[in-house]
């Protein structure tokens, strides 16, 4: 069973999410600043959080920041629709992804599945093109064991989230092809990309961070103008 952390101050919302996840077969965690939620992933073997924007004590996006400093468990946020810059912002310092209030139950629920099985099954697939019989992807100082989820850079290792994992080996597995930010975001996240250019790009700046030298003059992964990103062959 996976334990779900939800973080609203709105009493109201945590309870009505509660009765949907319940009935999907989930169990729930209940918190109601970010100081709770960081409390709770501390005691709790949390699979995905739910966590709203705008709460007191310590907001969604602090609270997003200390979690990515320790785990990668997926984090929604539930922002409102006049919080476009926290979404950005939210995105950037590792949330997987957000709904904005007031939402769809049910679109909260595809949410937290697909967050669910891409953090459970990193969205491996079997027969990977690109990938040896021993599931490593090379590419300059770029090694990425995808049996064992891990990611090394000339030898040292990097931590990424199951997304940034995903978008580099959607890459890794293809190097000099060029994909747009839908083809990225519809074979990554597995659903329409309807307005996914900034969430796309959001993810390649973070993984760039991690992975390169200079992320500003990246050697790796390179945009191709009005056409999308590529890895490089080095």
């Amino acid at each position: 069973m996976y334990n779900i952390l939800i973080c609203d101050d709105d009493r109201d919302i945590v309870s009505a999410l509660d009765i949907y996840l319940t009935a999907e077969g989930y169990h729930t965690i209940a918190a109601y600043d970010g100081r709770q939620a960081l409390k709770a992933v501390e005691e709790n073997d949390v699979h995905l959080i739910l966590m709203d924007v705008m709460m007191p004590n310590l907001d969604g996006i602090r609270a997003t920041a200390k979690l990515r400093e320790a785990c990668n468990v997926p984090i929604i946020l539930l922002t409102a629709k006049s919080e476009d810059a926290d979404k950005v912002l939210g995105l950037n310092i590792g949330a997987d992804d957000y709904v904005t209030k007031p939402f769809n139950p049910m679109e909260v629920m595809a949410r937290v599945k697909s967050q669910l099985r891409r953090y459970t099954l990193l969205g491996g697939k079997e027969g990977s093109v690109g990938a040896g019989d021993d599931g490593l992807l090379k590419n300059g100082g770029i090694a990425m064991d995808d049996a064992a989820k891990t990611v090394t850079v000339d030898g040292e290792p990097v931590s990424l989230t199951p997304l940034e994992f995903n978008i580099l080996r959607l890459l890794l597995q293809h190097p000099g092809q060029v994909f747009s930010t839908a083809q990225i975001y519809e074979q990554v996240w597995n659903d329409p990309a309807y307005g996914s250019e900034n969430t796309v790009a959001v993810h390649i700046r973070h993984i760039r961070e991690k992975i390169e030298i200079d992320p500003a003059n990246p050697r790796y992964i390179k945009v191709v103008w009005g056409l999308g990103y590529k890895m490089e062959k080095v």
